[in-house]
């Protein structure tokens, strides 16, 4: 194939990256601050170098919440005050302080404060060493 036929291949396929990357998460009275970030290093020597742990703490005000997202990394979710509504598909869990899950990070799912009070959540993230922003990314279905 010559030189043309592949940028008529790539130029599209370069428009709906860079749609997807500019692409935001709709968020409302959400507030994230990052506590931490490590790379890994350590006795799993196949992980050190290539990831890191991010802690950030997400404070949502009543009525607060985060539109359909996946995650840049699988994660764990510790509710740390209020109640958490967490929407993936058809199933809605509600998780209440002191309650912890996993999460994938390759799954679409909605999070709300749906109660009248501060809601906070700590989230404790992989991601790749070199990953930039925040790790709240649009659904990549």
């Amino acid at each position: 194939m010559n030189l043309k036929g592949i940028l008529s291949m790539a130029i599209p396929l370069m428009v709906v990256v860079s749609f997807a990357q500019n692409r935001r998460v709709e968020t409302k009275d959400v507030q994230p601050v990052q506590r931490f970030e490590q790379v890994i290093s350590g006795h799993v020597t196949e992980l050190n170098g290539k990831y890191k742990f991010r802690v950030s703490e997400v404070t949502y005000q009543p009525g607060g919440y985060v539109g359909d997202h996946n995650h840049a990394g699988p994660g764990v979710r510790v509710i740390m005050a209020g109640e958490f509504t967490y929407v993936k598909g058809d199933k809605t869990t509600v998780y209440k302080a002191g309650d912890a899950f996993f999460e994938p990070g390759d799954m679409t799912h909605r999070a709300y404060n749906r109660g009248n009070t501060i809601l906070k959540v700590m989230n404790i993230e992989i991601l790749p060493a070199d990953f930039t922003g925040s790790a709240l990314i649009p659904p990549q279905d």
